[in-house]
């Protein structure tokens, strides 16, 4: 009786697919957020009798044969990498990207990050950091007697002061780019770092090389849709509960098999 195992294969995917869309209703409202699929292929097959080979009884070839699936197994949950809508928030420090592509901080082990987040706070050092505190690559940092700071779609940051007639130049962001940006590794707290699948970062100036600006006082909204979340977590439920019908109805086949006298 196989359907049992089967169909238990189909209630583990479909609880993966709703896990997945529930991650994804939690992080509606995280900055940079993209949202995450759940996809499947089918497992082995059972060749019970193979396609081309020849029929014993007349020596005809059989068109099709006779393949038994074995169930489904997951494949990979996929980032969709969808520009979200921007949020004005009319901080100095607070920066979107439009476009494709990261900015790079700077773990405390040393080993880089990227991230999509540009709620970038000032350290007591004035040095420029993500809200956990990882220093935005190349450091920046803002003097103590600043009065304000601007950055431009190019990722230059200017101080104006309260005796300077212009604003000075304090720095520039790099934005980092990947072949297979959906190759990255998610580590949490709006930090990926990079993997063979993804490729080596090419850092280059915002708005070059196929990268987005920067936009300041402005912060990237989740992707997530909740319409097609919610519309996508009744067909995993409907999924979850067929498959259990399945292992429902084979326990009675079962059962009847047992009672036969």
């Amino acid at each position: 009786m196989r359907a049992l195992k089967i169909a238990a294969t189909g209630m583990s995917a479909q609880q993966m697919r709703v896990e997945t869309i529930a991650n994804n209703l939690a992080n509606m409202n995280t900055t940079g957020y993209n949202a995450r699929r759940a996809e499947f292929s089918d497992l082995h097959y059972q060749q019970m009798s193979r396609a081309g080979t020849i029929n014993a009884s007349d020596g005809t070839v059989l068109p099709t044969g006779v393949q038994l699936g074995l169930g489904v197994r997951p494949a990979a949950i996929t980032v969709h990498l969808e520009q979200g809508a921007l949020a004005a928030t009319g901080s100095d420090l607070d920066v979107a990207i439009e476009g494709s592509g990261f900015l790079e901080v700077t773990l405390p082990s040393g080993a880089s990050a990227y991230t999509r987040d540009g709620s970038l706070k000032r350290s007591a050092e004035g040095l420029i950091v993500t809200s956990d505190g990882h220093a935005v690559a190349p450091e920046i940092t803002i003097p103590s007697d600043a009065l304000s700071i601007s950055i431009n779609g190019a990722g230059e940051v200017y101080a104006y002061f309260e005796e300077a007639a212009e604003a000075e130049l304090l720095g520039q962001f790099t934005m980092a780019g990947f072949a297979n940006a959906k190759g990255l590794e998610a580590l949490g707290s709006n930090l990926f770092k990079e993997t063979e699948a993804s490729g080596e970062a090419v850092l280059s100036t915002p708005g070059e090389d196929g990268l987005g600006t920067l936009r300041q006082g402005y912060l990237e909204s989740s992707s997530v849709d909740a319409v097609r979340e919610v519309t996508e977590l009744i067909e995993a439920q409907r999924g979850y509960e067929m498959n259990a019908k399945v292992i429902s109805a084979a326990d009675q086949m079962m059962g009847a098999t047992t009672q036969v006298r």
